[in-house]
Order: structure tokens, then C-alpha cells, then sequence
């Protein structure tokens, strides 16, 4: 297992002027959820996600060889505009890496960054922006460490990208995504996020994904502010002990393809996510009435058709519907027809389980 000095270079034996290079990184979906972190970005508990494929960022970056070298330097474009808004969280990641990554200051950076799906559509996009600048920055560093293992890039990438946005280490690999220690799961660790190694069962390959829109705006409290208010809360311990031991069962429904356990786990965790934040202080309703709607829909018509359809949440009101490819054909029919009325000008994505980071 790799410690933070593992990811100090002791230096570096190529060089490079200037050059650019170009990755998109998937959004992720956590099935069993991470809500509070200790410092440094290290999870509270271990969560596990399936990778997206559609919802991604795609990043160029684009490097070039500076006299100053005292500080950070870099101009950054979103869909095509300079974005200054964007500015003061990339300084935050870099002041945080640069120890990983010491080339940082020698450079002067254009990162050219779009999502192909909507902005603001209530998908966490920090954690494909962050894992898409993390696997092209390791892209540079591979270029002066040209020895460098695959399995090294991907682990530092993740590493990095957790330090920009926690859940972004698990959208550097796919299909299923371990971040946290966890007895069960081999090479587990808070540092870095690790592919799921045992081989999941035939029913979750290019397992879907329908993203229902139910409220677009604004996040009504930020991730960072949401996690810190896991600290001193009363059923905190519990919650944490509860990830362990769902994580421990849901390894086994993955494995086996028990989906009706699967679900059980899926469904239950998204309520806890929304129940931690129900019962802090200060405590916030992250559900709309149409997220509620879309919920009992979900579950009438799962009990009506007999058919392995569930959802989960993000600390967020929109809804993910989860189900296998093998039914896609009748639940898009009952999404269509019963839920996309619920929805901000009826919008929703088809997304599935996707591979991870891709260079282009």
C-alpha cells in the first residue's frame, strides 16, 4: 500500500518545454456513501461507486516552460470563456499538490475545460473537473519520470484528484470504485480510490444510470459544509460503523448478483445520506416534494412489475434511477411516461457504468 511520501518525487530524469495533452473523467455515483471527512481530505468512512460514462469533464492542458517560477501561474477557460470563478479553487489544489507535484511553479498553464452535460444540472462536477486535471497533470509528470508504472499514474492521479474534491479519486478508474480502508477490500486505503477487484457479476455490466433533474439551481449547502457537520453529530459513530458493514454486504451482492440485496443497501444508504443531514445542526431538507414523488414511484412500480429498479440520491434533490441494461427498454418507458413530469423543464440524462479516465 502507497503513503503520502510514496507520492514525493526524489526527482526527475527527463525534461520538457512545452507540450499539451487532453483527458475527459467521469462523474461518479457513490452506492454506499462517504459523508464526513478528518483532515487532508481522508474519508470518515469507506464508500464504493460505480464510474459514470456519458457525464464527464474534458480538460486540455496545455504547459509551458516560465522564467518565474514563485508562483502559480495559469489562465483557465470553461466551454470556451475565461472563468475567474474557477481560479481560486485550482490555486487551492495546487497549493495543496505542489509538494507531490514540484514542477508546478516552473510552468505556466491553459487549461480548457467543458462537461458534456449540463452545468449547474445538480451532477457533481468537481469530481470529474478535478480527476480530468489530475490524470493530465500525471500526464506531465510521466513525461519527466518516463519510467513510470501504469499502476503508479493511476494511484497518484486518484491520490491528487482526492485532494481537489474527495469523491473525484473515484472517477480515475471504472467500472466500480473502493475509497477508504476497509478489511475486506484488498489495497483499500483513504488515501487513493482502488478498482474493485473481484469480478462483478454479469447483471451489473453496463448497468444504468437515468439522472432525473429535479431542481437544478443552486446546492442548498455546500459538500465541504455538509461533511463538517458529521463532526460532534449525535448518530455520527453509528453511521461510520454502518458504512463498514454495508460495504462488507454490498461487496457480496456485486459478487453474486443478488440485486434484491443490492437495492436493499442502494436505497438505504441514500436515505441515511439525506437522514445525517435531517438530524445536525444546523439541519437541512436536501429532497424536494418531487424527489418524494419519484421515490414512491419508483417503489410502486418495482412492486407492481417485479422488475430490479431502484434509486439513489446525492446530497442534492435530483434522483438516480438505477436498473440493469436487460430491462432498459421498459423502465426509460415507465421513467418517461411516470417521472420526467417531476422533473425541471422535464430533463434527465441516460447515463451507464463507464470505463474511467480516458486520454484523447
Amino acid at each position: 500500500m502507497f503513503t503520502e511520501k510514496d507520492f514525493i518525487p526524489s526527482g526527475y530524469t527527463a525534461k520538457a518545454e512545452s507540450g499539451s495533452f487532453e483527458w475527459s473523467a467521469p462523474s461518479n455515483i457513490a452506492l454506499v456513501k462517504y459523508w464526513g471527512k478528518k483532515d487532508n481530505q481522508v474519508p470518515a468512512n469507506p464508500s464504493v461507486s460505480f464510474t459514470l460514462n456519458n457525464c464527464k469533464t474534458i480538460t486540455k492542458l496545455a504547459f509551458e516552460k516560465k522564467a518565474d517560477t514563485t508562483s502559480f501561474s495559469f489562465d483557465l477557460f470553461f466551454e470556451g470563456k475565461p472563468k475567474e470563478s474557477f481560479k481560486p479553487k485550482i490555486e487551492k489544489f495546487f497549493s495543496r499538490i505542489h509538494q507531490y507535484l514540484p514542477f508546478l511553479k516552473e510552468y505556466h498553464f491553459t487549461i480548457t475545460t467543458q462537461n458534456t452535460f449540463p452545468h449547474s444540472s445538480g451532477i457533481a462536477s468537481s469530481a470529474s473537473g478535478m480527476a480530468a486535471l489530475a490524470v493530465n497533470l500525471m500526464s506531465i509528470e510521466r513525461l519527466l519520470n518516463p519510467e513510470m508504472s501504469e499502476d503508479y499514474f493511476n494511484r497518484k492521479a486518484s491520490f491528487l484528484a482526492r485532494l481537489g474534491s474527495g469523491s473525484a479519486c473515484r472517477s480515475i478508474k471504472g467500472e466500480v470504485v473502493v475509497w477508504g480502508g476497509h478489511n475486506e477490500i484488498e489495497d483499500s486505503s483513504d488515501l487513493y480510490g482502488v478498482p474493485f477487484n473481484d469480478d462483478i457479476h454479469e447483471v451489473f455490466k453496463n448497468y444504468q444510470d437515468t439522472i432525473l433533474m429535479v431542481d437544478k439551481g443552486e446546492k442548498q449547502v455546500s459538500s465541504t459544509v455538509g461533511h463538517d457537520l458529521m463532526h460532534g453529530h449525535p448518530f455520527a459513530q453509528q453511521r461510520f460503523a454502518q458504512a463498514h458493514h454495508n460495504l462488507s454486504h454490498i461487496k457480496q451482492h456485486l459478487i453474486s448478483g443478488n440485486l434484491e440485496g443490492f437495492i436493499q443497501i442502494v436505497e438505504s444508504e441514500a436515505l441515511t445520506l439525506h437522514a445525517m443531514m435531517m438530524t445536525s445542526m444546523p439541519y437541512f431538507i436536501l429532497m424536494k416534494p418531487n424527489t418524494l414523488e419519484i421515490i414512491n414511484r419508483v417503489w410502486g412500480f418495482r412492486k407492481e412489475s417485479g422488475l430490479p429498479v431502484c434509486f439513489t440520491l446525492d446530497a442534492g434533490a435530483n434522483v438516480h434511477v438505477l436498473y440493469p441494461e436487460k430491462h432498459k427498454t421498459i423502465i426509460l418507458e415507465f421513467i418517461k411516461n411516470e417521472l420526467v413530469g417531476y422533473c425541471q423543464n422535464s430533463q434527465y440524462i441516460c447515463d451507464e457504468i463507464g470505463k474511467g479516465a480516458q486520454e484523447a
